[in-house]
């Protein structure tokens, strides 16, 4: 699968027969250097055309060892090494940057609202999500459309909700009526949940932004439209992903050799906890405060990923 990606050892131990070991056996080859070629994206695809295995591809010792590269002198490996390595450390202080403002969130979350397990500022408990929002399952493939009239229109499946994110770089089409594009079409702010998958990941879900400018849903994402001003759909996201509603969704799924699913009923009755408004608003606000400081540093890591793309190739064609 991701065969031919090169890892540092560094600590002695055992390995099992899925992995190959190269070591430089050569005194004239910078090891910072012979790390970044590996990783090469050059290097990368010439693994790619060798390996065996239509749909597991597989690399062997004798594979590998067939490949020729060259190595330019030791003090010019070393000053490629120190170049990448300079762009590299740059991409790895924004990707912790952002793994920082994901525990701030988290953080906040807690300080504000407490421990929402036990309710422990006491804040309302009589309604359930049934009580306060529209909950439809969406069109399902496969159906049969008797003729009917129908346009390509993009849907989201389960791959595209993440937790508290949307992956949007697969989206698929399908046909659809008038009416299932009217009644499945997502608006803004509408809380889109998965139905089901490993069991930590129930309750998995985010809002819709207007990302696309028309979209619908498969029947294996539930879409989740507030129709009362109780909630802000930003609380009701975190309130329904919080180790409250997980602990909710494992007592109710149900499970079948390590895949949960919740249905239209149990999500319907699923028991919220309702803070004031002005403080789930206030949540909200930091919330956004930290998504658009998340915004900028993506932008960055893009730029700065770009840019690593670019000097890797030019360090191992010579043009660096």
């Amino acid at each position: 699968m991701s065969f031919g990606r090169p890892y540092i050892l560094k600590t002695s131990g055992c390995i099992h027969d899925g992995w190959l070991v190269l070591s430089s056996k050569k005194d004239n080859v910078d090891q910072d250097y012979f790390f970044h070629l590996l990783g090469s994206d050059a290097l990368y695809s010439r693994f790619s055309r060798l390996a065996a295995g239509a749909t597991v591809k597989n690399l062997n010792i004798d594979l590998v060892a067939s490949v020729e590269v060259e190595f330019p002198s030791l003090p010019e490996q070393r000053r490629i090494a120190a170049i990448l390595d300079q762009a590299e450390t740059l991409r790895t202080q924004r990707r912790t940057a952002l793994a920082q403002l994901a525990s701030l969130a988290q953080s906040i979350f807690l300080d504000m609202l407490g421990d929402l397990v036990v309710n422990s500022n006491n804040w309302d408990e009589g309604l359930s999500l049934g009580d306060v929002a529209e909950i439809v399952s969406g069109v399902t493939k496969g159906r049969s459309l008797e003729g009917k009239a129908t346009r390509v229109v993009p849907y989201l499946a389960v791959a595209n909700v993440q937790d508290k994110a949307l992956n949007l770089s697969a989206v698929k089409s399908i046909e659809a009526t008038e009416d299932e594009i009217r009644r499945y079409r997502i608006q803004k702010n509408d809380l889109l949940l998965t139905e089901g998958g490993d069991p930590d990941k129930l309750g998995r879900g985010t809002l819709w932004q207007d990302e696309l400018p028309e979209c619908i849903h498969q029947n294996h994402v539930f879409r989740v439209r507030l129709k009362s001003n109780r909630l802000t759909p930003l609380f009701l996201n975190w309130l329904v992903g919080s180790r409250r509603g997980k602990k909710y969704f494992l007592r109710s799924a149900k499970q079948t050799t390590g895949i949960a699913s919740i249905n239209m009923t149990q999500l319907r009755g699923f028991p919220l906890l309702v803070p004031p408004i002005v403080l789930q608003r206030s949540f909200g606000d930091r919330i956004q405060a930290i998504e658009s400081l998340k915004a900028s540093h993506r932008a960055a890591l893009a730029e700065l990923d770009a840019l690593f793309a670019s000097l890797q190739h030019k360090a191992f064609s010579g043009e660096l």
